[in-house]
């Protein structure tokens, strides 16, 4: 029976030579992708930022109601110098592409590093692994997993899927066995259970709410205890680690930890909870919480 550790932990993102944040505050932070500076919103940032001004390319302002929405707000100077086709930057061997897009972020999520830096640790010494990355965006997991086996992409957006795609051909892994679907999630994750297959990792990272490609609507605290119950029936003994991140809910880490434990209950290794979070650069940088996580790992 997996164990369920109590304690919370952190997985803390110090920043890379493409990405930095700068400061943060005011339910704000500021970020450095590459050569261009970005001011987003940040609810967790309550408290005063350290610097006195944020010259950046542009701020996404945010739209009225809880739910999402906003606009990006340029400076005129420096959106001149922003490429429309976007800049490339890179985390080890991947390369990607960044630019803003109208749901705030820049194509990625520059937190998620130390996830895969993780997911990577747990499949140490596999090149035949067979692992999948639910709702998995522009790909960067993916081809971090790559470098492991096969990977099966799943993404309800062709656009999300298409760039993965792009990703790829930019990192020179066009050639990495990896399935790039653009399905709904928990419809495949159902359908693999019935084909019986099975996995060494799964990552999930799904939204608060989405659609399908055929209208599918998904909402987070209805759908998530059924896609985790179906990704435990893809898992075994010999399989090596199952993440899930949570991003803007009202939940604790230690309830999808729970939802974990209840799924995982007939297997062994170790389920872990806490936030992703961002330090500031610099001394005494602050540590900025984006997201909640649980893990579950088995060495095997």
């Amino acid at each position: 029976m997996a164990a369920l550790i109590e304690t919370p932990l952190v997985m803390e993102c110090t920043g890379w030579d493409s990405y930095r944040l700068i400061d943060s505050g005011a339910g704000r932070k500021y970020e450095a992708f590459g050569p261009h500076a970005f001011i987003r919103p940040e609810p967790q940032a309550m408290w005063q930022p350290r610097l006195a001004e944020w010259p950046a390319a542009g701020e996404f302002i945010p739209g009225s109601d809880e739910d999402g929405g906003g606009r990006w707000q340029f400076s005129e100077q420096m959106h001149e110098r922003l490429p429309d086709e976007g800049w490339e930057l890179s985390w080890n061997e991947v390369r990607f592409t960044a630019r803003p897009t109208p749901f705030r972020h820049l194509q990625f999520f520059p937190d998620m590093a130390p996830v895969w830096e993780w997911m990577r640790g747990q499949l140490a010494g596999m090149t035949e692994a067979e692992t999948m990355n639910l709702f998995g965006y522009t790909g960067l997991g993916t081809l971090a997993l790559s470098q492991h086996g096969r990977v099966t992409h799943v993404d309800a957006s062709k656009k999300s899927v298409a760039q993965a795609r792009e990703n790829a051909a930019l990192s020179g892994m066009s050639d990495k066995p990896i399935r790039w679907l653009t399905d709904d999630a928990a419809k495949f994750t159902a359908r693999e259970v019935r084909r019986g297959r099975r996995y060494d990792g799964i990552i999930l990272d799904p939204p608060k709410f989405g659609r399908g490609p055929d209208g599918e609507v998904w909402r987070l605290e209805e759908g998530l205890p059924g896609l985790v119950a179906d990704c435990a029936k893809l898992l075994d003994e010999g399989s090596r680690f199952l993440f899930l991140t949570v991003y803007a809910v009202r939940m604790s880490s230690l309830a999808i930890a729970g939802l974990l434990a209840e799924a995982l209950r007939d297997l062994p290794g170790t389920i872990e909870h806490g936030d992703l979070a961002v330090r500031e650069e610099g001394e005494n940088g602050r540590l900025l919480p984006t997201a909640i996580f649980a893990r579950w790992s088995n060495p095997g």
